[in-house]
């Protein structure tokens, strides 16, 4: 290697000496040069395996080539990035990559049960096999797909998964038998790169303090399919063959290729690597971490791979926090299988056609919509109680809207129940209110649960939401299998065979909604037993005890100065001391119109009593 480095570009080089200096010291001190915008010679040396640093070898670091992550990007571009990500997952194939896909998947694959029935001439309960085992694989598929997108990066990976499912439409439209579509709707399941990419796409591009809002829009773009599924299925089961479906997403799921194709990379590991290679290019024997760590296979160890990939599954069953709140998740989710079936059924009583049903979807599309608002303006008061410190707000905060959220998916399950007499009592538009509750209560579930269980685990958070993601896709594709079956056989021959269904469902909700009230008032209690929540809540209460003033019971024992004319009293915001006359203290408590004369304000604004 040469000892001095060449030339580069004027637009990547920038040299800037001390006037006093000679031309090609080399001191560090007095030469630095800064290659598209990383100071080259400020960078740490490498280490040897022996630990001893190698002068040849400089590393590129998070610290020193941060203009250069996606943490770096415009606040433009970061949300162009996701607005792609909406769309393409908006108008999606069904085995599309993230949570808005498989939505969209499960619920336009509703609309193909009766075509294959009719083909394969099989029954509707095997023809729902189907998306039992999509939901199933793409439980799965989201665990198996993540560890390698930390390593490979997000785009390699969402490219692979885009073309993976996208092949699998192919033999499912084609299909002679039923097993065929089965076996590829397995297989499409397990390459769904799912919901665990697109939130580390998240995490790559902002701080977690600042999160949030592009969380809740990741979460909107995920709900919005089981929105969009059902209005273009109602129009394909209407109009088109069932074999259409298939094709569709095809088509749909190219166009999403290359939209994708058009996304930046943004994992940081692979965005300096890129960086450092650059740097080579130009003579500087530069290279990223993970460069350092060898090639693929070294730096892949499979036994700790398991391990990650485990990990999510043990938070699910070992950790109380993530078990219950997952299971809220996850039969809120399941309800919106559930209601794709039921709702032709009870629509069906207004003569409502295909394309109706589909339509009628809408009112649980705006009850998302309500919901996102309402948590865009709970945002809006968590970042002004933390002023950009997380230390500032204990987790269970994040879970004060849902308090009140909660409560309408039992509300809106039971009205459901009720509006399903039908006509003539009740009007069409009824239902479709009670749907838009449940919609408020799905959103700020999932929205909420995801929120509270990052903040309580921090670095832990990708397995504990992981095990979130599993268990609503999982129990999704479960009540794939008992949907139609449940709301049929029930009261079966009475006036109530839609309305039961509906108030079991709703009592179901009403003791699944309890474990959030209890850990909005216990939740620290809850942290404090689990080993990996404890470690963040210790390293939080530390940093708030050091920036927190001595208790007022420590203050006791302290003399206070007195102020002339006065003692100090205290306001209850804890802005600033007051002193009063002692001559005042019999009007202090008994005489308003005293008090605002001497002090200019009436006696219960602000003042400690």
């Amino acid at each position: 290697m040469a000892s001095s480095a060449p030339s580069a570009p004027k637009e990547l080089v920038a040299s800037v000496r001390d006037l006093g200096s000679a031309a090609g010291s080399g001191d560090p001190e007095k030469e630095a040069v800064v290659v598209n915008g990383i100071e080259v010679e400020s960078l740490p040396f490498a280490t040897r395996a022996d630990g001893t640093q190698d002068p040849s070898r400089r590393v590129l670091t998070e610290e020193k080539g941060y203009k250069h992550l996606g943490f770096a990007f415009s606040e433009r571009r970061k949300w162009l990035v996701l607005t792609s990500i909406f769309v393409r997952y908006t108008h999606n194939t069904p085995d599309e990559i993230v949570q808005i896909s498989m939505n969209f998947n499960a619920a336009i694959y509703a609309n193909a049960v009766p075509g294959m029935k009719m083909t394969f001439g099989i029954s509707a309960s095997k023809a729902r096999l189907g998306q039992f085992i999509f939901l199933v694989m793409y439980a799965f598929g989201c665990e198996l797909w993540a560890p390698w997108s930390e390593e490979l990066g997000r785009y390699c990976v969402l490219q692979w998964s885009l073309g993976l499912v996208n092949l699998w439409q192919i033999p499912c439209a084609l299909a002679p038998s039923f097993w065929m579509v089965f076996a590829f709707r397995a297989l499409g399941g397990l390459s769904s790169a799912g919901g665990s990419v697109t939130l580390g796409m998240v995490a790559d591009m902002w701080e977690p303090a600042d999160q949030q809002y592009a969380v809740a829009f990741v979460v909107l773009s995920s709900v919005a399919g089981s929105v969009v599924a059902p209005i273009a299925g109602g129009f394909i089961t209407q109009y088109l063959a069932w074999t259409w479906v298939f094709w569709i997403s095809l088509i749909f799921g190219v166009v999403a290729q290359a939209i994708h194709a058009f996304t930046p990379e943004t994992r940081a590991s692979v965005m300096l690597a890129k960086q450092a290679k650059l740097l080579r290019k130009q003579g500087y024997e530069v290279y990223a971490e993970q460069e350092l760590a060898g090639s693929f296979r070294k730096r892949i160890d499979f036994k700790e791979a398991f391990k990650l990939m485990w990990r999510p599954y043990q938070f699910l069953l070992t950790e109380p926090i993530v078990g219950f709140l997952s299971l809220l998740s996850g039969f809120s989710d399941a309800l919106i299988f559930v209601g794709l079936e039921s709702f032709g059924l009870v629509l069906a009583k207004w003569n409502f056609d295909h394309v109706q049903v589909g339509l009628a979807f809408i009112g649980l599309m705006v009850g998302y919509v309500i919901a996102y608002a309402l948590y865009m303006w709970d945002y809006k008061k968590q970042r002004a109680i933390m002023q950009g410190d997380t230390a500032n707000m204990a987790p269970e905060r994040r879970l004060r809207l849902l308090l009140w959220l909660v409560a309408l998916e039992p509300i809106g399950l039971f009205g459901f129940a009720w509006t399903s007499l039908g006509p003539p009592a009740v009007h069409w538009i009824a239902p479709l209110i009670f749907t838009a509750l449940i919609g408020i209560a799905n959103f700020a579930i999932y929205m909420a649960t995801i929120d509270y269980i990052v903040a309580a685990y921090g670095p832990y958070s990708a397995s504990a939401t992981g095990g979130n993601g599993f268990c609503r896709d999982f129990l999704a594709g479960v009540a794939a299998l008992y949907a139609t079956p449940f709301y049929t056989s029930v009261a079966k021959g009475t006036r109530w065979q839609l309305t039961v269904p509906s108030l079991i469902l709703s009592a179901i909700a009403l003791v699944g909604t309890l474990p959030v009230y209890y850990f909005y008032v216990r939740g620290e209690d809850a942290r404090n037993k689990s080993k990996y929540a404890k470690q963040l809540a210790d390293a939080r209460a530390e940093k708030r005890d050091g920036a927190r003033r001595p208790s007022r019971a420590r203050r006791r024992g302290i003399p206070r100065p007195r102020r002339a004319g006065g003692r100090r009293r205290r306001r209850r915001d804890g802005a600033r001391w007051r002193s009063r006359p002692w001559s005042t203290r019999g009007r202090w408590r008994g005489r308003r119109g005293g008090t605002r004369r001497l002090l200019g304000r009436g006696r219960s604004r602000g003042w400690r009593r």
